[in-house]
């Protein structure tokens, strides 16, 4: 077998494990509210221990993908996380939960830097799009994840054994993939940041993600809640099953959709599938509605990140790995208000009103990509600029 394919495989077992590790505790999430205590509105204060380490960890995981090969702080990364997730059903009281999930999210946020950045500096040595099979796989993670914790409630498991098993087999395969890791992939140029004026290519990107990371990271979060107390459905992780499967779906089939329509259709069209989602799910509270609503809502939400991922490997100022850290900050910052927002509004009037804040943020997908486009448009055609500045 040739050594880049050695290389695809090792990061999309990084890809799957990750998505694994994820979906296994946001499925224990009720488990959790129910274990401690807590309100909506206090697990949205909890939650938003997440977003604000994961925003900490952005310049330092920024420095690190300059400075050392990648693949260190991915190794790095992903081991701490899996330490923190098997501490996660140990913490004894909210404060507690709340240091673990400060590490647990920090250490995300690097190995997430690490990991995208590998992926599109191997992507480049491919004559096709392989980024969106690489969510999908993270996608595909999650989706196991959550149907391992759904057998796993459903046998009577507790907690506490089912995350520290997920950590222990985290820990193996990364001892056993790092050597195939890609390696001396420093950049050379674009590793420093310019605060004098921003980058108005990497402003719209980060936007795209910064609503798109409002409406997943809420699903991630309350998607398992909602089914639970306003659908009534016991076997509560279906919902979350539901989403993140048609995220995945939707995933695998990105790349080539992406070239038939274009990402500027595809971004719009991932608005309309979010907004008509979440609209039924609320207009219609019931199993097979909001089923079919979560659907649309993963279709919708897939395929924004590694589109603008993508893109942000094109980027001509800085270096990808500087430039996905620039616009993850804008999906930090998305995850930051969105979680706990739900937990706020859903404790101020109910969690069903509470799910119109995604509607909204899908919506802006469409306007957004609109200027983004019109932008690179404009930069192609210099004529055209100059045309525009004469008038």
């Amino acid at each position: 077998m040739q050594l880049i394919q050695k290389q695809r495989i090792s990061l999309s077992l990084f890809f799957f494990l990750s998505g694994f590790n994820f979906s296994s505790w946001a499925s224990r999430i009720p488990t959790i509210k129910q274990a401690l205590d807590l309100n909506e509105a206090e697990l949205g204060t909890i939650l938003l221990t997440m977003p604000v380490s994961s925003l900490i960890g952005v310049p330092l995981s920024g420095w690190l993908v300059s400075r050392f090969e990648t693949r260190i702080p991915l190794a790095v990364g992903f081991l701490l996380n899996s330490l923190a997730l098997s501490l996660i059903g140990l913490a004894p009281s909210p404060g507690m939960l709340a240091v673990v999930l400060f590490l647990f999210s920090l250490s995300m946020r690097i190995f997430n830097i690490s990991v995208n950045t590998q992926a599109i500096t191997l992507q480049k040595q491919f004559d096709r799009k392989i980024n969106g099979a690489f969510h999908g796989l993270w996608s595909t993670g999650g989706i196991v994840g959550v149907g391992f914790t759904t057998l796993l409630i459903s046998l009577g498991v507790p907690m506490v054994p089912h995350l520290i098993s997920v950590s222990v087999v985290s820990l193996l395969a990364t001892v056993f993939t790092f050597g195939y890791l890609l390696k001396n992939d420093q950049s050379p140029s674009g590793n420093k940041l310019s605060f004098k004026k921003p980058d108005p290519y990497i402003m719209y990107l980060g936007l795209l993600v910064f609503f798109a990371a409002v409406c997943e990271g809420g699903m991630f979060d309350w998607s398992g809640i909602y089914f639970q107390e306003v659908v009534k459905e016991e076997v509560f992780t279906v919902g979350y099953l539901t989403f993140m499967t048609f995220m995945a779906l939707s995933r695998f089939v990105s790349d080539k959709i992406i070239d038939r329509i274009g990402m500027a259709t595809t971004y719009m069209l991932s608005g309309v599938f979010i907004f008509t989602g979440i609209s039924l799910a609320i207009l219609f509270p019931t199993f097979w509605p909001a089923m079919i609503g979560f659907s649309l809502v993963g279709f919708g939400t897939a395929s924004v990140i590694p589109m603008t991922y993508t893109l942000a490997g094109a980027s001509k100022t800085y270096s990808p790995g500087i430039a996905i850290s620039l616009i993850a900050t804008f999906g930090i910052v998305g995850m930051l208000i969105g979680p706990p927002m739900i937990g706020y509004l859903a404790h101020a009037f109910n969690l069903k009103i509470s799910f119109i804040a995604f509607a909204l943020a899908g919506l802006m997908l469409i306007p957004i990509t609109r200027l983004f486009f019109k932008m690179q448009r404009s930069e192609a055609d210099p004529f055209k600029v100059e045309a525009k500045e004469m008038a």
